[in-house]
């Protein structure tokens, strides 16, 4: 579920914005032939208002028509498809031979032939939802998490890691030809362009999760006449794709860690009893109390132990309210910490204008490079640390440093400045900066904690810099962009 694209680190005398990322959201794959065929619009009663209400029997299923004309696809059509590729975030990708026009389908594999419903047409491409497979990937497995089918974290959990793996790497090779411009006939594109690096953990790497308490529970199609009664609207969990104000209620999620998981189940236990009067946050009328629930893992820096952070983030301060709660999570050996941040927006952020400690204390901490870094509620950290580690050793080999502790580095979008502190020690002086007033104050922090004194952090943001921005610090003999270093 996770790998690490090869970071990009150069040596640059002049920064200049980055105006292709604007471009990144709008792109599509490559043209690819594929088979479709047609059936006539279906009724009204028949077409779907989204993909999460479009699971439908074998038995109940439209049989497509084949069409010799070219046209395009229409709303409530009925396809039957070959999925050629997966484009960004998972999607896959198919075509109409005739005209070339793009069908995206969520849980597509390429090489599937399936049955497909289009819901709706966006621009240059329209989106199908998948009703029945018809000839299987030859990589498909099956998901180990009972949310895979719903959930939008892990859309490709029905292909193997592997696989996955191959269709990261090429829509990374992709972006590189048709973004950056690199021509993969260069004698030096295998030196620019490496292997993807896989992570020996499939699950259980992540550690941070955010949940939604809602009160608009999404139920699959075939679970709406179940489980009915007072209550039963209540969630707690990730939003489903394409809802903002509707959410899967989860009791586990397998990208986190064990602990984690009990502290999400905990919750999940107590916090629907109307005795204690908690209500989650309606995100209609702004009423409610429970906007989210963030649980981050660390590791304690003597034991090595794991180390929880639980963040209830509320509508208002109302300590007694969640009482209840804090005297059922500090139950758990792991939980080192549980905070409550105050969001009184109508937003959707996790993050609190106040924030207080109900249980134990204000950080957690994780270790990186041989390198202690404190983790508060609202910090920056690399959600996955292991990857981290094998990150931050490929930033460092492909900055080339000399070895003489003399080079300057100039570290952009530097966060809480984990990467800059790991190359502290091999350079003269680490320069870095981040919009983030939080990651800057939690930067100099793991400065201090790890006796580094060569390091800089600097608030500010680097898509307003002018001609002045160079004369802040020495001329950089390496710069790191964190918006090329990033983990999949």
């Amino acid at each position: 579920m996770a790998a690490i694209t090869t970071p990009t680190t150069h040596t640059l005398r002049a920064l200049n914005p980055c105006p292709w990322l604007l471009s990144f959201r709008h792109m599509y794959p490559p043209s690819f032939s594929s088979s479709a065929s047609f059936s006539p619009s279906l009724s009204t009663s028949e077409e779907e208002d989204s993909e999460h209400h479009s699971t439908l029997s074998s038995d109940s299923t439209p049989k497509p028509i084949k069409q010799t004309q070219s046209f395009y696809p229409k709303r409530g059509q009925t396809i039957e498809l070959v999925c050629e590729t997966l484009a960004f975030k998972g999607k896959g990708v198919c075509k109409v031979p005739e005209t070339g026009f793009v069908l995206m389908c969520d849980r597509a594999l390429p090489g599937e032939r399936f049955l497909g419903r289009v819901t709706r047409k966006k621009g240059t491409y329209a989106e199908v939802v998948k009703i029945k497979t018809l000839t299987p990937h030859q990589d498909a497995v099956d998901a180990p998490c009972e949310y895979a089918s719903y959930c939008g974290g892990c859309k490709t959990q029905h292909l193997s890691y592997e696989a996955q793996l191959k269709h990261k790497e090429q829509q990374v090779r992709e972006l590189m030809m048709h973004v950056g411009k690199f021509s993969d006939e260069r004698s030096d594109f295998p030196s620019i362009m490496k292997p993807i690096v896989p992570c020996a953990n499939e699950f259980h790497y992540r550690n941070k999760m955010e949940f939604s308490f809602s009160n608009r529970r999404w139920k699959p199609r075939e679970f709406l006449e179940e489980e009915q009664g007072i209550g039963n609207d209540f969630a707690l969990g990730l939003h489903a794709p394409g809802f903002f104000d509707k959410v899967l209620d989860v009791n586990k999620c397998l990208l986190q860690s064990e602990p984690a998981n009990a502290v999400l189940l905990a919750v999940q236990n107590c916090w629907r009893d109307q005795s204690l009067g908690l209500s989650p946050y309606n995100v209609h009328s702004h009423a409610g109390f429970l906007k989210h629930l963030v649980i981050r893992s660390g590791r304690d820096v003597h034991s090595g132990k794991p180390e929880i952070m639980v963040n209830f983030v509320t509508s208002a301060y109302k300590p007694d309210l969640l009482e209840p709660l804090v005297d059922k999570v500090s139950a758990i050996p792991e939980v080192a910490s549980i905070v409550n941040n105050i969001n009184t927006s109508v937003g959707s952020t996790s993050i609190g204008e106040v924030e207080h400690v109900l249980y134990g204390k204000a950080t957690i901490a994780e270790m990186l490079r041989g390198l202690t870094f404190q983790i508060s509620a609202n910090s920056f950290f690399q959600t996955n640390a292991q990857q981290a580690e094998i990150l931050y050793k490929l930033i460092e080999d492909a900055a080339g440093l000399r070895g003489d502790g003399s080079e300057i580095v100039l570290d952009l979008f530097c966060g809480t400045g984990t990467i800059g502190l790991t190359l502290a020690k091999s350079v003269k002086h680490v320069y870095g900066y981040e919009v983030v007033a939080q990651a800057i104050s939690d930067a100099h922090q793991n400065a201090d904690l790890n006796g580094i004194r060569n390091a800089t952090f600097v608030q500010g943001d680097l898509n307003k810099i002018d001609e002045n921005f160079g004369k802040s610090f020495p001329m950089p003999d390496v710069v790191i962009s964190g918006s090329f270093s990033r983990l999949l």
